[in-house]
């Protein structure tokens, strides 16, 4: 018997990228329940007519212009979340109303670090397990990543770490580091397993620019990869571009890895064939084959998560409100620089 899910939120995330011809697919909650078998795609919510309408006539469901009318009527078994922050912990307690066991929570987990702070203690509670979706946890490239750096063979030790974060001319510096760099956080923090810490500001014109750069100064503490104690980050947030870029560096004792939107090179040392008696980073590989699966894994794991609550266990997600709040703990310490 098929698992029914259901989504608050018809919008960009929720199901309008899937007509994204650029895009590896499924890239939306719509797309993914509907290419996962178990899965039931039974209904969506939207306040606005235009997309229920267009959500409605794509994948030929029920469409409710009130979240609790739908889980009323559906009482599906997953809840899927695709509006902005500041109603996600709304949408989660009228989701404990109404006992939805799991719920897919798009990030940021919330606006506030009150709100968030809530949504967290509902999934450790164990009413309800909720699933952050940090989609770059699920993606096969970012898996091995983390493999590379965990074990330690290749490049050793893990030196330092510098994100970069563009997306476009128009976007001020803190609503980018809201919206895209909770996907850049959680991504270093999950690669290392360490707590990300920030510890100072440079900007110039302050983080409500649409305009510069701002320098993040910070450390990873605790990471669970091979390094001597706590590794600096940096993180370089740029507005004002005509382009995007997503990209995290790792240094390392002999060698680094840089992986980001379409990029995942690993570099070497290797015997230098520019000076005698030194050595030089060499490129050994670059690109991923095939699909990472970013949003199919993440489907994957609510549908686990649902059959392990049938069975009245509390399964642990790969990603977790717990790590959406540590997420949000860092964005707030940031923010909180004027």
């Amino acid at each position: 018997m098929a698992i029914k899910a259901a989504i608050i939120g018809l919008g960009r995330i929720g199901s309008l990228l899937e007509d994204d011809q650029k895009r590896e697919k499924p890239c939306t909650h719509a797309g993914a329940i509907a290419a996962t078998s178990g899965l039931e795609l039974c209904a969506g919510a939207d306040i606005e007519d235009s997309r229920r309408k267009l959500f409605g006539e794509k994948w030929n469901v029920p469409v409710y212009p009130d979240a609790g009318i739908l889980l009323e009527k559906e009482r599906p078994e997953i809840l899927h979340i695709a509006t902005h922050p500041d109603s996600h912990w709304h949408y989660c307690s009228l989701a404990e109303h109404y006992r939805v066991p799991v719920i897919v929570c798009e990030k940021p987990l919330a606006d506030t670090i009150s709100e968030a702070r809530k949504i967290a203690a509902l999934h450790e509670s164990g009413k309800i397990t909720i699933i952050t979706n940090h989609e770059r946890r699920y993606a096969a490239d970012y898996a091995l990543a983390r493999q590379i750096l965990t074990e330690g063979k290749r490049l050793g030790h893990l030196a330092g770490v510098k994100g970069t974060l563009y997306m476009g001319k128009t976007r001020r510096l803190i609503d980018q580091l809201w919206h895209d760099g909770t996907h850049l956080a959680d991504a270093v923090m999950f690669l290392t397993g360490a707590v990300l810490k920030h510890q100072k500001t440079i900007a110039c014109n302050g983080l409500k620019a649409g305009r510069g750069t701002a320098y993040l100064l910070g450390a990873l503490q605790n990471p669970a990869v091979p390094c001597s104690g706590s590794v600096p980050f940096l993180f370089e947030l740029g507005a004002g571009r005509d382009h995007l870029v997503f990209e995290l560096e790792f240094s390392c004792e002999k060698g680094k890895l840089k992986i980001g939107n379409g990029i995942f090179e690993l570099w070497e040392s290797r015997e230098s064939p520019y000076a005698e008696g030194f050595k030089s980073l060499i490129k050994t590989q670059e690109g991923f084959t095939g699909k990472t699966g970013y949003f199919s894994n993440m489907a994957a794991d609510a549908l686990f998560c649902a059959g392990e609550r049938r069975n009245n266990k509390i399964p642990t997600p790969l990603s977790s409100a717990a790590d959406g709040l540590r997420v949000i703990q860092y964005l707030r310490s940031i923010s909180a620089w004027r």
